[in-house]
This record gives structure tokens, sequence and C-alpha cells, in this order.
């Protein structure tokens, strides 16, 4: 089945390239586009897609303020919001996860890791742009004043070899290959992990690595 995707950003002809771009792809559908985050809210829960795909600067509501109207932390049924920028400002960045995105893309990421992050976005993961992943990530726990939360459970040594290449932006393939195990027991020790930290995806747990001076 196609992964419903809904785009917003104020530029027509960004939305348009970009909407050429994920309709080109055989499992993607681009099922609406809002030039505004007040109208991405409401085509969101009209339209109900699998994906938002946001702009982070647009008039009457920015990106940031509509992920957390759609996937922030009170949201029951949160959407996966993949943040698309031209700007990489560590402000953008943040507010973008806090607000509850599963992933951050510069605008010139190409079509490759777009669809990438779209993929990820579905399947409950997330994807940040390399370029920005762990100095953002690292900045974010340094800006943070409240203590890091304790987990529920003590981690288990895999569970913490885990946590570490997921802090540093791997995906669930490299990490498998990495300690040799298979992309499944990667993804079970990662829902434990989220569990054990009360977080809702690998973002919140690279977040907590971070804070938690294992990065």
């Amino acid at each position: 089945m196609s992964i419903r995707v809904l785009i917003a950003d104020d530029q027509p002809i960004v939305r348009t390239g970009l909407a050429m771009l994920l309709d080109a792809q055989s499992d993607i559908e681009v099922v609406g586009a809002a030039a505004d985050g007040r109208e991405a809210v409401r085509l969101a829960r009209e339209l109900r897609p699998d994906v938002g795909l946001f702009d982070i600067r647009m008039p009457l509501m920015d990106g940031i303020e509509a992920t957390r109207r759609l996937a922030g932390p009170d949201v029951t049924d949160p959407l996966p919001i993949v943040v698309i920028t031209t700007f990489d400002l560590d402000e953008y960045v943040h507010g973008a996860l806090k607000a509850g995105a599963r992933g951050f893309l510069l605008k010139d990421a190409g079509p490759a890791l777009l669809t990438q992050a779209i993929h990820a976005a579905a399947d409950g993961n997330a994807l940040i742009a390399p370029s920005v992943t762990v100095r953002l990530l690292a900045a974010f726990a340094r800006a943070e004043t409240a203590p890091p939360r304790q987990p529920t459970e003590p981690l288990t040594a895999r569970e913490e070899e885990v946590l570490v290449p997921v802090a540093q932006g791997r995906t669930n393939n490299e990490i498998a290959r990495a300690l040799h195990i298979t992309p499944s027991t990667v993804k079970a020790h990662l829902a434990s992990l989220m569990r054990k930290l009360g977080a809702r995806n690998r973002v919140e747990v690279a977040m907590w690595a971070h804070e938690t001076g294992r990065v």
C-alpha cells in the first residue's frame, strides 16, 4: 500500500516540485498540499495522511506550531511529520524535534534522502539530515536545563550498545551489521528502550542519550 503524504509549503513551485518527486515513487502518494500551517492542520485532520512533510517558515502558522498541534506530547494519535527547510539553524531543529517531528531535512537533501525520511516516519522511525544529526542533538542536550528522566527499569547491556548508534543517527540495518544481530532484534531493543524511557520515537531516545552523556 502507498504511503499517503500531506505537503505544506508556502511556495507554490516547491509544493509542486515535492509533489512531482514523491508521486514518481511507486509506493508514495501525495494526497494534499497546504500553503500555510493552519491549512496543513486542517487538511491533516480531514485527510488523515500517513506522513506530513512540512516547511518551517509559513504564514498564518509556522511548521513547528503545526507539528506541535498534530504530533505534540498531548496528541493522542500523532501524525508522523518530517520537517524540511532551507535553513540549517539549531533553534529550528530543536523546535521541530520538541514539537514532535520524526525527521528533519534540508531542502538540498536530494530525492533519495527525502523518500528515505518519508519511509522512516511511516515506519515509526526517524531520520535527521546526516549533516546536522550529532551536532544538533548534542546542542539540544546542552540546552536542556531539567535533569534527564530516569528509565523505569535499568537498561540492559545490549540496550546500551544499541542506544549509542541510535544517538549517532545510524539506521537499524547499520546497527545490526555493527553488532552482528538482525534488524528485527535491533527494532525489539529500540522498542524496549522507548518503553523504559517513556520516549515516543527514536529521536527522543537519541536526545536522552545525549542528555545523559552517553554520546
